[in-house]
């Protein structure tokens, strides 16, 4: 415990703290409409967009790599969300096409490149898993992370009814006059930030679970999709504090952490619903 509370009087573990509450906070808010709208596979598809942005900007020695991730991952989104809705290519083919092809060029360029490390499997084995870069991030990376996530709630509190309609009847949300297209590529679009800002703490293989995980563990214990929200938002917070708090004493990585915290709290609610309990 001493050691522990001498980590957490640090700046840098003080920042990562801060950013991975409202990376997990915003990841929440979206997962369970993700989840109640069958939208789990563009967060996947875009988790590996963003590695592959990631990769880009790493070959490009841009030295804040948000800046180019952000738009292309952004830009794929609204891509897989027409393709998905196209008769022509079916959504699973198509986040299958764009997803492993960006996989693909990532590690491709990150091995090519003239200004790679001495080890790339390091670096990619950081970039799919988490690292410890999360602790490791510039004050104006913070500053950038809390602006986007501020965003990103701001936007689903203005938007929640709207929200809530596209999520449960997108036909009745269309007949009463709702732009069910428009909130649609607005939830495409939000998750894609989140994805982004994501990619440092779990990093993209894992970023699916940070985002699933919570609502499905909050549906298990609660029937309103108001309590589902808020529950999940509360176990997703305590999951991200807890995992990095585990990872400083244990000396884990990161987002593998976070990740299994996820994992036991689901658990547990499930096991709390088969005993009947259900608010």
């Amino acid at each position: 415990m001493n050691n522990l509370s001498l980590y957490l009087s640090l700046p840098y573990v003080q920042n990562a703290l801060i950013v991975a509450v409202l990376i997990a906070l915003c990841s929440s808010l979206l997962g369970v409409t993700l989840v109640l709208k069958r939208f789990s596979f563009i967060g996947d598809g875009l988790s590996h967009v963003a590695f592959g942005a990631m990769a880009v900007a790493s070959v490009l020695r841009l030295t804040n790599q948000m800046l180019l991730a952000l738009p292309l991952t952004v830009l794929c989104a609204v891509l897989l969300l027409r393709t998905g809705q196209n008769t022509k290519i079916k959504g699973d083919a198509a986040v299958a096409m764009i997803s492993v092809g960006a996989l693909a060029l990532g590690y491709l360029l990150l091995n090519k490149s003239p200004y790679r490390s001495g080890n790339v499997s390091a670096d990619v084995c950081s970039s799919l898993f988490g690292s410890t870069s999360i602790m490791t991030l510039k004050q104006n990376e913070v500053w950038l992370c809390e602006g986007l996530s501020v965003a990103v709630v701001i936007i689903f509190i203005l938007f929640y009814h709207k929200i809530f309609a596209v999520t449960f009847d997108e036909d009745f949300a269309k007949a009463a006059g709702t732009r069910a297209e428009a909130y649609n590529l607005l939830i495409a679009v939000v998750i894609a930030v989140i994805i982004v800002l994501a990619m440092n703490l779990v990093g993209s293989l894992l970023i699916s679970a940070l985002i699933i995980s919570p609502a499905m563990s909050a549906m298990r214990l609660f029937r309103s999709f108001k309590g589902v929200t808020l529950c999940s938002a509360v176990l997703s917070v305590t999951c991200a504090v807890l995992g990095i708090m585990i990872s400083i004493v244990a000396d884990t990585p990161v987002g593998s952490t976070i990740v299994a915290a996820d994992m036991l709290v689901f658990l547990i609610c499930w096991g709390l619903s088969l005993a009947g309990v259900k608010l």
